[in-house]
């Protein structure tokens, strides 16, 4: 098109507005039943089950980035003719939720006590009921294609069927036993804890060292936690450490308690530790524990439930943290403190739910027997009935499977899943199915206990679908296609996930992949924390930039595996690219672009038609690869540059020069800018859904993106022929747009020009394009060059002849290259300086030193550059 070349009208409105239409589009689609497929017909199966938020959550950051990445996928297979199915739902979050609705009860001046367990229970629902899932109403904010028909809760009926199926078939099958063991106990919660509910931090304690003994038969232990020596039972050390091995099978006397304790080897002990010499208090630590039921020793729990201690004595009723000086003090006055270390950085467990420190605690549990399950979800890997990208994280997974301990399942709660046991006369205990009746009677009394949430959320790619009945869904959705999560859970849900899966479905894995993604940092790199004030809100970035612009984001940064930095000014990037796609698709529709049935022939086409066709049918292949391997960020990348550089920089500006010259060439450009545009809109439809919808409805008139075709490549080779020559074009108007920078002339001004050997250079069909790329005007009979350029292209030279007498005002340019010498002057000479000190060139960093060469080659060129360019104007 040229300059004056009429426009038509489109009811597009000039800018693009995410608030305006972003939640009636979305209602629409759910409204019309696009995210609801059928589970009978012939179409394959694509399934993906979200990871069940809390239902006390709000949308963060990893939620934002994980629901992309699914809605992405989703999309896609929805396009490409797939039964899609986004199975959504929310998880219970036992303690997170007790804990919330327990605040609330307590600025009343109550505990869920004053309510009893069943008040404490109808209560939770009523809150739930009215405040918890505000997650759901944000995902429909993000663009998440779930089914919400299908919207499940892990503590809904059909999942309790399932969990309490699965619990009593494990049971009957000896995979679940109650036991004595060490377990993680949160002193402010007042329950048992999973791995995953322990966040560690270095905290900076003290290591003291204590003497246990008098004369030859002393032995020194060190201990950071000094209060758990009145549980000790035994001192160990290394079999093979010959200087402990005349005190092996004696008795030691316990500091402050005058019992009499057994020194014992024990291969556990590292002798390069410390005094080689460690303390054993099996009630009090998990390694003390082994040790102990190693040797037989007895277990003796000197706190309470709530971390305070109940051993006889002085420090009997104190806090641990008020125990441990008030010991170590008491042991100083005895002459027994050898050494003491403050600060003494050291990891610690905190409840990640209030932050309170962990206790290790002998606890009566239950516990799931992970040997057997672990081992079949290893082999699912192995033998790649699941394969896990990128392929490096699977070592990572073969860490955790292959070395895990007993899964600690119950938790001193009342808002869960009740463990279904009942206890009885005599010892006796039953294990109750969902279709069962529980035994009856005042003798009769059911587990207290409820199950740790990972259990019911173990479930999820199969409880959701229906089990334990066989229905459709279940039948045609199971095994999920792909689980998309990141790296940090695989251990907490993902195995679980494999080993309840591969054990409820008789060996059938959960998911043909799971797909791992990083965490999100700032833009330091640094990990997002409230303490460090560096979290980003995705709900304030939906406000100020919109939906796209937030997923456009996080897919660019979604390598496999690896962390994200994440900025604001990348998120207003992407809302730039939106607001490019916005305005090119707008000018196409505007000046005629049309989606025909075919492409006209490609003989009748330009070069730079051909050559849009080309790059289309790359890009498509290109995007289709990288999705299939979970390379958002490489395809994201390639849709990007495609679209901004190749079709809006390029295609779009020499398409409005072949419109703007009317008759068949214009009609035939309109087509092929209006199936490039359908094709971008397509492949950019699963990680931007509402720009492209409410573009691609326009310009097509069809239905929906959501259930429009996914494109595929027209096939056919390239034409070499025509890429050679606009990349000759691009050359040729980069030089000269780069000439007409150095020379002063402003970008937007045009500039009389003289084009020479373009025929030899194969161009001759493309001179008002470079004209109109290049701001250039033919000559008239007064033109006179002032300034030439040659350009070498792969088919011949171009001698490019400017007339630029009154376009630069030389007294402003010469004024601007004399203060731009200056500074290459002076950064010359600085240069100079630190290069010819020896001070400098022999004591700094090789790379220091390679750098500030650099900076002085750069310095030279930029101070002969300008002088030529002052010398040019004469006097």
């Amino acid at each position: 098109m040229t300059d004056t070349a009429s426009q038509q009208p489109t009811d597009l409105p000039p800018a693009w507005e995410p608030a305006t239409v972003e939640a009636e589009l979305y209602e629409r689609w759910v409204d019309a039943g696009y995210f609801s497929p059928e589970p009978d017909g012939d179409a394959p199966p694509f399934c993906i089950v979200l990871p069940p938020p809390n239902v006390t959550g709000s949308l963060h950051m990893g939620h934002a980035l994980d629901h992309t990445l699914m809605d992405a996928l989703t999309r896609r297979r929805r396009m490409q003719g797939y039964a899609t199915l986004w199975q959504p739902g929310m998880d219970h979050a036992g303690i997170a939720t007790q804990n919330v609705v327990e605040r609330e009860l307590s600025r009343e001046g109550k505990t869920r006590h004053d309510l009893g367990r069943e008040g404490f229970v109808e209560k939770v629902w009523e809150w739930k009921a009215e405040y918890g899932g505000r997650i759901l109403g944000q995902m429909r904010r993000l663009g998440d294609g779930v089914d919400w028909s299908r919207d499940r809760f892990t503590m809904d009926e059909g999942l309790s069927k399932a969990v309490q199926t699965i619990f009593k078939r494990l049971y009957e099958d000896g995979l679940i036993y109650r036991a004595e063991r060490i377990i993680n106990w949160c002193p402010r919660c007042l329950t048992a804890l999973s791995d995953i509910e322990v966040e560690y931090a270095d905290d900076e304690g003290e290591l003291v060292s204590i003497r246990y003994g008098d004369g030859d038969n002393a032995i020194v232990v060190a201990t950071t936690r000094a209060e758990t020596m009145l549980g000790d039972t035994a001192v160990a050390v290394h079999p093979d450490d010959e200087r402990y091995s005349h005190l092996v099978g004696t008795e030691v006397e316990l500091p402050l308690t005058g019992r009499l304790i057994p020194i014992v080897a024990d291969e556990h002990v590292d002798p390069e530790f410390g005094t080689g010499a460690v303390k054993v208090t099996p009630a009090h630590d998990p390694n003390d524990f082994e040790i102990g039921r190693r040797h037989d020793l007895p277990n003796i729990t000197i706190m309470d439930e709530r971390a305070n201690i109940t051993a006889h004595g002085p420090f009997e009723g104190l806090d641990r943290f008020e125990a441990r000086p008030a010991i170590v003090a008491a042991l100083r006055e005895q002459g027994r403190i050898v050494a003491e270390k403050r600060p003494y950085p050291h990891s610690v467990g905190h409840c990640s739910r209030c932050d309170t420190v962990v206790e290790p605690r002998l606890s009566l549990q239950w516990f799931v027997k992970v040997e057997p399950l672990a081992r079949e979800a290893g082999d699912a890997v192995r033998d790649s009935r699941t394969t896990i990208h990128p392929p490096e994280l699977a070592k990572r997974y073969f860490d955790w499977v292959d070395n895990m301990h007993d899964w600690c399942i119950s938790r001193q709660l009342w808002w869960g899943h009740r463990i279904p046991v009942w206890y009885g006369p005599n010892g006796k205990v039953e294990c109750v199915g969902p279709d069962e009746e529980p035994p009856s009677g005042d003798e009769w009394t059911q587990d207290p206990d409820v199950l740790d949430t990972w259990f019911s959320s173990a479930l999820w790619p199969f409880s959701t679908l229906g089990w334990p009945e066989k229905t459709a869904h279940l039948e045609k959705f199971y095994p999920n296609s792909v689980l998309v999560t990141g790296y940090d859970i695989l251990f907490f849900w993902v195995v679980r996930m494999m080993m309840f899966g591969l054990y409820a479905m008789d060996g059938r894995q959960p998911f043909d992949n799971v797909y791992l993604h990083g965490l999100i940092r700032d833009a330091s790199g640094k990990k997002m924390s409230k303490s460090r004030g560096n979290v980003i809100d995705p709900l304030e970035w939906l406000d100020r930039f919109g939906a796209d612009a937030v997923r456009f984001t996080l897919a660019r940064g979604a390598n496999p595996g690896s962390d994200m930095a994440l900025a604001e000014e990348w998120a207003a990037g992407s809302r730039n690219f939106g607001n490019k796609l916005w305005n090119a698709t707008r000018f196409a529709l505007m000046n005629g672009a049309t989606v025909a049935t075919e492409v006209p022939p490609r003989a009748g086409l330009t070069d730079a038609d051909r050559w849009i066709l080309d790059l289309t049918d790359a890009v498509v292949s290109e995007v289709d690869g990288l999705f299939d391997g979970y390379q958002f960020a490489k395809l994201s990348d390639a849709l990007y540059h495609f679209t901004w550089d190749e079709l809006c920089d390029w295609y779009l500006e020499i398409a409005k020069v072949q419109i703007g010259e009317g008759g068949a060439r214009a009609d035939a450009t309109r087509t092929v800018l209006g199936h490039v545009f359908d094709v971008v809109l397509r492949l950019l439809h699963p990680l931007i859904p509402f720009v492209t919808e409410r573009l691609w409805t326009t310009l097509t008139g069809g239905e929906s993106l959501v259930v429009a075709e996914w494109p595929r490549p027209a096939g056919g080779a390239a034409d070499a022929d025509s890429a050679r020559r606009i990349a000759g074009v691009q050359k040729l108007v980069t030089e000269v747009r780069r000439f007409r920078s150095d020379q002063g002339v402003k970008p937007g001004q045009r500039v009389k020009a003289r084009l020479v050997g373009v025929e030899d250079a194969g161009l001759s069909s493309l001179v008002a394009a470079v004209s109109s790329l290049a701001r250039l005007e033919a000559p008239d009979e007064t033109f006179t060059p002032s300034a030439s350029i040659e350009v070498s292209l792969p088919d011949g030279n171009v001698h490019v002849e400017l007339d630029l007498s009154g376009t630069v005002d030389l007294v402003a340019e010469r004024k601007r290259l004399e203060k731009d010498r200056t500074v290459a002057e002076k950064e010359l000479k600085g240069c100079d300086a630190k290069l010819n000190n020896p001070n400098f060139t022999d004591k700094a960093p090789a790379d220091v030193v390679a750098k500030i060469k650099g900076r002085r080659e750069v310095a030279v060129a930029d101070i002969a550059r300008i002088t030529a360019r002052l010398e040019s104007f004469g006097g």
